[in-house]
């Protein structure tokens, strides 16, 4: 993601007729194209920026190598890959097919379905500073102190003081700046570290509290708006 809050796509192709219907369609989602006419200087590329979105010519690249490179990844937040192609067969490692000959409706209608997949990844990932201390109940019913120190739509950042067991589930209540309500999370211990930092994945959620966080994130995410309706 750019630093206006634009998503980035690296754009692979050498074929005028499909640059020529992407890169105003990529234009129209406002997405920042990073456009590269083959496979060489992808490593490099992708390197220098946060690639949310990977448009891959298969005629116009030798692909196998850098899809396998991308699933081997240990990076959280892996692109969304669309693939052009001459055919309708599943690539592994491809979310998307577009067949080519590319045309405006088959491209929009494929980046409809690449945005969506982004906007869902990065709300899944994205995390909110918020420095909360709480009183956590875990499994054997034992209380202990932590802080919050990031939420977000998939689970919460903690700090503490005692060390947590992974698969350990916490629940607690805790108040979003600017909420009247405090609302109560379940959550599970997904990796800690041994200076205290841990990460937690949400279990459950009461209807109405997920509803408080859901309105209290979209509030707060700054992604560039889209020149067309998604």
């Amino acid at each position: 993601m750019t630093p206006d809050m634009a998503f980035e796509c690296l754009l692979i192709s050498n074929d005028p007729a499909v640059l020529t219907t992407m890169n105003p369609l990529l234009h129209d989602f406002s997405i920042q194209i990073n456009a590269c006419p083959n496979i060489s200087n992808v490593g490099k590329l992708m390197g220098e920026g946060a690639t949310d979105l990977l448009v891959i010519d298969l005629e116009s690249a030798n692909y196998s190598e850098l899809l396998q490179e991308l699933a081997k990844a240990q990076t959280k937040q892996k692109p969304t890959i669309l693939a052009v192609s001459a055919t309708d067969c599943a690539v592994p490692g491809v979310h998307i097919i577009l067949r080519k000959p590319v045309t405006a409706e088959s491209g929009l209608r494929s980046l409809k379905n690449a945005y969506s997949r982004m906007l869902r990844d990065f709300r899944q990932h994205t995390r909110f500073a918020l420095m909360k201390s709480v009183l956590a109940t875990d499994d054997d019913k034992g209380t202990l102190p932590l802080t919050i120190t990031n939420i977000g739509a998939g689970g919460v950042g903690i700090a503490t003081n005692e060390r947590l067991a992974i698969g350990t589930t916490l629940s607690f209540r805790v108040e979003l700046p600017g909420l009247d309500n405090t609302i109560s999370i379940r959550a599970r211990v997904l990796w800690a570290r041994p200076y205290g930092v841990a990460g937690c994945k949400f279990v459950h959620m009461p209807p109405f509290d997920a509803q408080l966080l859901h309105a209290w994130l979209e509030n707060r995410y700054r992604i560039k708006k889209p020149l067309i309706p998604v």
